[in-house]
């Protein structure tokens, strides 16, 4: 400041309006007051070196003032964003611990149910205990077999209530039946002496001739009455195969829909994806099996879907066959082979083995 304002005085002045005004405003001083104003204007001077050097330390005061406000205002700014941030883990620590409560309580839960289930198995492993020392006596195998004996003759009463309702008999002429009582077209497992079996045509349920030609060869000539006559013989066969099933307690392989003469039967492998072929069964099955329905009979249907629902309603019935340890006579014998499971499960044999 001081070097500018000495630079000032010694600027030359050049412009002659500047040299008039400058002798205008010379002022003339006395000798007797000279040593009076040059006190004065020294005081002047030295009251002006003290301003400006209370004005640099101000300057300088207020500089220094001003970074501490502005550092102030940058930390109060840091910790405001802290404190948002602390908001914010506090938000989330608030339902990390709400879940953690909750899972808590799930976890009590499952636990008391477990040692509920752990409670019911050793019961239940006691009583099993119980009953195979019970078993192993000679009074258990006794009892043991004294209640299959039971169930096996609910299970042949039951079976022959479904004989009675669907007689399968041999149609001996237009207006005549003949009981099958001497049939025995197959044999137990085991066991290679086997009869030669009835033909198809010659047995009828209910008094209804099952015909497979149709399935097989069906035209616009083809007799209708007979086309209906054997949807309703198949359909009285699905009726009687799910009755004998659900009394044997069997799930059959090929599950039936039931609905008289317009019966169908389910059969989950048609309809398996091809292209989950790669993956695992077990956990595609599910996913991609959905059952592929066949109808049980000829009209408005495709004939090679219709001869598959037959072939399968067979199937169900060599499913029961095996089960009890009997042979089936093959896959166009459904007449022939229903006629055979009735037969078996009401003979002595059922109940004794």
């Amino acid at each position: 400041m001081e070097n500018r304002e000495q630079a000032r005085d010694k600027t030359l002045i050049t412009d002659p309006k500047k040299i008039n005004a400058a002798h205008e405003n010379v002022q003339l001083i006395e000798w007797e007051d000279f040593d009076n104003e040059l006190a004065r204007l020294w005081s002047l001077t030295s009251a002006l070196k003290e301003a400006n050097e209370k004005k640099q330390s101000l300057r300088e005061k207020l500089q220094s003032l001003i970074q501490v406000k502005n550092e102030s205002l940058n930390k109060l700014n840091e910790l405001e964003e802290m404190r948002e941030r602390l908001e914010a883990r506090k938000v989330v620590m608030a339902n990390m611990s709400t879940h953690c409560k909750v899972a808590t309580e799930d976890a009590k839960k499952q636990e008391e149910m477990l040692s509920t289930e752990v409670r019911s198995l050793l019961v239940a492993g006691t009583s099993l205990s119980e009953a195979n020392r019970l078993l192993t006596e000679e009074r258990g195998c006794v009892k043991l077999k004294n209640v299959q004996r039971k169930l096996r003759a609910r299970q042949q009463y039951m079976i022959s209530q479904v004989s009675l309702l669907y007689p399968v008999k041999i149609l001996v002429g237009p207006a005549q039946e003949q009981e099958l009582e001497s049939y025995s077209s197959s044999s137990r497992l085991g066991n290679p002496s086997a009869s030669k079996p009835v033909n198809q045509g010659s047995l009828a349920i209910l008094g209804l001739n099952l015909t497979l030609l149709p399935f097989t060869k069906m035209s616009f000539f083809t007799d209708k009455k007979e086309v209906q006559r054997s949807a309703t013989a198949l359909g009285y066969v699905a009726h009687a195969v799910s009755l004998i099933a659900s009394y044997l307690q069997v799930p059959l392989r090929y599950p039936l829909r039931l609905g008289g003469s317009r019966s169908y039967i389910n059969d989950h492998a048609s309809s398996i994806d091809p292209a989950s072929s790669d993956l695992s069964l077990d956990t595609t099955l599910s996913a991609n099996v959905k059952l592929a329905e066949f109808p049980l009979f000829l009209e408005g249907q495709d004939t090679t879907r219709a001869a598959y629902a037959v072939f399968l309603l067979n199937k169900d019935i060599e499913q029961l066959l095996n089960f009890i340890g009997v042979k089936s006579l093959g896959p166009r014998h459904v007449l022939a082979n229903l006629k055979e499971l009735l037969r078996s499960v009401q003979s002595s044999e059922y109940i004794d083995t």
